[in-house]
């Protein structure tokens, strides 16, 4: 009676002491087809299963991803804005959080069976800290206000500590490029020795040999700015900066599946941002290192504009692209500077701002401000009746203007002191006096009265209190955002 029974022996047995099969059936007491199976494979046993292991825990969750895999292939779903097998196990746990328990490897696991997809393999690179940061742009589909708009995502992510900041802009031109650089370095606090680049050509002019590069002239003096070194892959290598290129993916992965819908730009890129600090705060101990071999920032921050000359027309307005901007009515006939940044427009006389505005990436817009015309409407009063400044503010303007135009002939004539309350009061405060008044009450002086504070026997100013909160309340940085309205000629 043999103690252990290997393979090794009786293949011994079996080709060395040319035993038979019977005999070495006996002498081991195994079957002789055991025996045959054994001399006819010298390899080491595999456990082989008959049917598939019980899957308790994905059961019910299977369909569910298959579901959300089938939405992927429809039209309208951008490809690189797919479900992978990690966001898949995040939707499950926040989404069914009650009931799901399973890990996160097992969700892979099925996740890799039901798309059957290799992995691409990458070669892992490295940095010192601050020694590089590595920015790209990358394009994703989300909805604004209900509409399918394709946004273009700045990414600038740290080599070493695999940080990354993200920003979405309108475009990818090289204002917005620029752009992205200066909010990414003061969201670091800090700037990298140097940033490496897939030879964007906003930025580059011309590729000469080797890493040579003919930059345009505004990156030469962001990196004089902020003192950081550029470096480019070489062309037709992007792999070169792999680091950004997960990084692009990784916010699209993350961030844009499902797919965003938001009311503005701005909501889109306040989540981006709460996202990144998140993302951060997790790798907090890796960052501090990283910031620490980062150079200080300057102390102010640079102009990320592309300047253009433009003369102001009769109409009050210049030409930037296609489009219209107006401009106070006292520079009509000057040539000023305009400051086209990514998302605004600045327009200035020297060193005096003289009007802002949304930036427009359409064609054939007129974007106008009723403060500009203010001078003008005081002279010619007849023209607020079809002026189009006028016609673009909220309809209860358009409602009191009606009514006033009705009483008389020159009714038009009670309407202008109405909008020149705009010199002395916000547009914001006018419009809510409006509304509490009423369209078919309201007048300039009761406007003035409401919004003014008035004086108490004593002389003391008084202001009343249901006042002081509105009146006190925050500068808003779109003031006519409500008002102004793009109009098309």
């Amino acid at each position: 009676m043999i103690e252990m029974v290997t393979k090794e022996y009786i293949r011994k047995r079996r080709f060395v002491d040319g035993w038979s099969i019977r005999k070495i059936s006996q002498q081991c007491e195994v079957s002789r087809q055991t025996v045959r199976k054994m001399l006819s494979d010298a390899d080491i046993p595999k456990y082989t299963l008959n049917k598939p292991r019980p899957r308790p825990k994905m059961e019910r969750w299977l369909p569910v991803i298959e579901r959300w895999l089938e939405e992927d292939k429809k039209p309208g779903v951008p490809a690189k804005q797919h479900h992978t097998s990690v966001r898949i196990y995040e939707r499950l746990a926040d989404e069914y959080k009650d009931e799901f328990d399973a890990a996160e490897s097992t969700v892979r696991h099925w996740v890799s069976r039901l798309k059957d997809k290799s992995k691409e393999a990458f070669v892992p690179l490295t940095a010192d800290a601050g020694e590089l940061a590595e920015a790209d742009f990358g394009s994703v589909t989300i909805y604004v206000g209900g509409k399918r708009t394709v946004v273009h995502i700045f990414v600038m992510r740290l080599r070493m500590s695999g940080v990354l900041f993200a920003y979405a802009f309108s475009t990818e031109r090289l204002e917005a490029f620029l752009e992205g650089h200066r909010l990414a370095f003061e969201w670091f606090g800090a700037v990298p020795a140097g940033v490496r680049y897939d030879n964007p050509k906003t930025a580059v002019t011309k590729i000469l040999a080797g890493p040579a590069r003919e930059e345009h002239t505004l990156l030469s003096s962001l990196r004089a700015h902020y003192l950081f070194d550029s470096d480019y892959c070489r062309s037709g290598e992007p792999n070169e900066k792999g680091s950004v290129e997960n990084g692009v993916g990784y916010v699209r992965r993350h961030v844009c599946v499902p797919v965003p819908r938001v009311d503005s730009l701005e909501e889109f890129n306040d989540q981006l941002l709460a996202w990144c600090s998140k993302k951060r705060e997790q790798n907090w101990s890796m960052w501090e290192q990283e910031r620490a071999g980062m150079r200080t920032l300057p102390e102010r921050p640079h102009i990320c504009a592309v300047s253009h000359w433009v003369t102001v027309n009769k109409l009050c307005l210049v030409t930037f692209q296609r489009n219209r901007y107006s401009v106070p009515s006292e520079y009509v006939g000057k040539t000023l500077q305009l400051r086209a940044f990514a998302e605004k427009i600045e327009i200035v006389d020297r060193d005096r701002m003289v009007a802002t505005h949304k930036r427009s990436h359409d064609r054939q817009q007129t974007l106008l401000e009723l403060e500009h015309y203010l001078s003008v409407l005081e002279r010619k009063p007849h023209a607020v009746t079809h002026a189009a400044v006028v016609r673009q503010l909220p309809e209860v303007y358009q409602q009191v203007r009606r009514r006033m135009m009705a009483s008389r002939p020159d009714g038009y004539k009670d309407f202008v002191p109405v909008l020149q309350l705009h010199r002395s009061f916000r547009a914001e405060e006018i419009l809510q006096a409006i509304q509490e008044i009423g369209p078919d009450h309201v007048s300039a002086e009761q406007i003035r009265k409401r919004l003014s504070p008035v004086e108490n026997t004593s002389g003391t100013v008084v202001i009343p209190d249901e006042l002081k909160a509105f009146r006190l309340s925050k500068q808003s940085l779109s003031r006519y955002d409500s008002l102004a309205k793009g109009v098309v000629h």
